[in-house]
This record gives structure tokens, sequence and C-alpha cells, in this order.
């Protein structure tokens, strides 16, 4: 059944802003070009675009070309703003930017364990807006928010977890309260680590690879076929639970000590740290990514970096091959403090490993995006919501 009228001009017009979107600034030619609609077509989606509000004239294509072919079409940057945050055990970093994801203040603020629920969740809020203040802005569209723990597939919030502090769940409903015109969105750090290195990182060529978050704790995000998979209960990839080899027992329902994350997990990299003779210089923190930054800048034929990261490389590949066992991605990215610290050497060396004990083929690679991954994710997630509610999804 062919497409009515309205029903087509709206998917022209999703199209185009995708485009814009993902490529940046664009002619009418190179829209044409790029969308495969005729010239009458693009030119009268220019039109309605710029009329809405949604797009307009950011410069021109060169100073070779004069005239309306020259034009180069843009989304409105400052139609809204977004806030992401990265929250951790030990703080939150808070970035905001206009529509197009152009970052324009970042801030970031301890919160102590021992300040107290309230106090730590008023520390949050007030970083937010005052970030938001500096970039110039009235308030957020659309916040984004990345943190540990499990997300209830049914609810979007954080379900409250065993070792998390309390005030990253009181979090969203106080900003919710305290900007009631924004909308607000939790997802899980790896989750939205996966997500930014679809789409900025290590993962750009890949539709289907799985995440590995190698930090203080363990954990994994899975893509599949271009989309992140939660799982019935909001829990997939929690393979820190995972029942291995070599940890002298068993995880159980509310620790996850005697699973992966026994032999992965920051705990486990510092002991093994220790039993190699490996410290991170100058007692640096986190331990676990200085020691393995120790041992990567000391990588050497049988220098104790070497291994020490040969071991730990052991310990990772079992988790990767179970993955792989089930999935069959093709690509595994390590993440989190301890895989960013590894980089290429230590994801090699997994590599190998994998090729080793199991039959299917994966490549496995270091981010690409380093610590900035959670927050890029958030921020790229909040950005797709604010277009999605400003532009409208075609029927």
């Amino acid at each position: 059944m062919a497409a009515s009228p309205s029903t087509a001009r709206a998917l022209n017009d999703r199209l185009a802003l995708r485009l814009l979107q993902r490529e940046g600034p664009l002619t009418a030619a190179q829209l044409k070009q790029l969308t495969g609609l005729s010239r009458p077509t693009v030119a009268d989606l220019v039109e309605r675009l710029a009329a809405a509000g949604a797009i307009g004239v950011v410069g021109e294509a060169g100073e070779q070309r004069r005239g309306p072919n020259a034009k180069l079409y843009g989304i409105v940057a400052d139609r809204a703003h977004l806030a992401a945050l990265d929250v951790r055990t030990e703080g939150v970093t808070v970035v905001v930017s206009d529509l197009v994801g152009e970052v324009l203040a970042e801030a970031a603020a301890p919160i102590t364990q021992d300040a107290g629920t309230g106090p730590a969740v008023e520390q949050a809020v007030a970083l937010v807006e005052r970030t938001v203040k500096e970039a110039g802005a009235d308030r957020p569209h659309t916040v984004g928010i990345g943190a540990p723990g499990l997300i209830d597939p049914a609810s979007g919030e954080l379900r409250d977890s065993t070792g998390l502090p309390e005030w990253h769940r009181r979090l969203v409903a106080a900003l919710q309260e305290r900007l009631p015109e924004a909308r607000v969105s939790v997802e899980n750090e790896t989750n939205l680590a996966a997500l930014a290195e679809q789409r900025d990182g290590a993962a750009r060529d890949r539709d289907t690879f799985v995440l590995l978050w190698l930090g203080h704790g363990t954990g994994a995000a899975v893509i599949l076929d271009g989309v992140l998979r939660r799982g019935a209960s909001g829990g997939t990839g929690e393979i820190g639970f995972l029942p291995v080899p070599g940890t002298g027992g068993l995880p159980s329902a509310t620790d996850c000590g005697g699973g992966f994350h026994s032999l992965v997990g920051s705990a486990a990299v510092v002991a093994l740290a220790e039993e190699y003779g490996v410290a991170a210089p100058g007692g640096s923190a986190p331990e676990a990514a200085g020691a393995v930054r120790a041992a990567v800048a000391a990588d050497g034929p049988g220098s104790a970096g070497a291994r020490f990261l040969d071991t730990l490389a052991d310990r990772i590949a079992v988790g990767v091959a179970s993955v792989v066992a089930l999935l069959d991605p093709g690509c595994v990215v390590l993440g989190g403090e301890v895989g960013r610290a590894g980089g290429a050497a230590l994801a090699a060396r997994v590599q190998d490993r994998l090729a080793a004990i199991s039959p299917l083929p994966a490549e496995v690679r270091p981010s690409a995006l380093g610590g900035t991954a959670v927050l890029r994710g958030a921020l790229l997630t909040a950005r797709d919501r604010a277009q999605e509610d400003l532009f409208g999804t075609p029927g």
C-alpha cells in the first residue's frame, strides 16, 4: 500500500534530519544525492523544515560556489539544550550541549561516601543546575544519566542494588522534580559505553558486538543487529555472576564472588599485580588501572609486566570465550578502567587466547573512547530522544 502524502512527507523529513544529524550540514544537492529524492521534493522538505524551525542556513559549501545551491543547511542547534551525567560511586560528571551535541559546558564534583543520601542528591542536582547556567541555557530539554546497576525494563528506573549508594536511585526523581519540563532517563553505564563505541568508537563498523566492562565492577553490554539487548529483567550482560573455573567457589544470587568478577574485578587485578610485583607509579588511583598501565609500559619479553598481562589475559579470555560461544558476536570491545588501561597490548593477548580455545572467530578490540564513553553515550541518547520529541517519528 502506497504511503499517504502526509506520511511520505514525514518519512522524507525524518530521513533528511537523520542525515543532517549524522553527516553535519549539507547542501540541497547533497541531500538529493544521499536521499535519492527528486530536486523538487528536496526543495519542498528544506522549505518545510526551515519554516518549522528545525533547520537553517549555517554557511556555504565553498568559496568557489555561490547562490542557492551552495547554501549549507544544518539542524538549529540552539533550539534545545541537553544534559548528560556520568554517575560514579565517588562523584558525578556533567556536560551540557546544544541539540547537535556540541558541548557548551562541563563540570565534575566528588561526592564522599559519608555525605548522606539527601546532601549527595542535592550536590549532584546543584552541579547540573550550575552547569546548565554556565552553558547559557534556561533549562535542558532532555537529561541522560549513566550509572552502574540494573535498569528495570518496566519502569526504566535503577533497581535497588547491594553495594551502590542510595543517592544514585534518588537522583533521577530529584532531577525530574527540579527540572519538571525536562525528559529525564537513566541507563546502565556499560550499555551507554557500548552505544557510544557503536556510534563513535571502536565498533563503528559493527552492528553486532559485545562490550566487556572491566573495572571496579564487571559487566557486559550486548548489541545484536544494531539493537541494544537488555533481557527480560534488564540483566543481560551480568557476566560478573558467570560461574568459571579458578575461583574456588560459586557466586550466589546476591554476591558475584566466585564468579567471573572474582577473576577480573579490580580487587582481583590488584592482587594479581602484587603477585607479579607490578605496582602503579606513585600509588596512583584506581590501583587496578594504574597497575595495568604500569605493566603495559614495562611490557617486554620475560618482564614482570608481560607475565602479569599474560595471566590477566588468560582470565579475561575465559569470560570472552563464554560470550562468544553463546552469542557469536564477531567482535568484543574491552572497556572499563582496566580494559582502557590495557589497550591494544591486552586486547591482542586476549584475542590470541580466544583463538586457541574457541572455534568461533571474534576480534578483540580496546575501547576507542577511553574514560569518556559513558558520558558520550548518555549525551548521544539524550540527543536522540530530544530530536525524536522535537521532530517526531513518521508513521
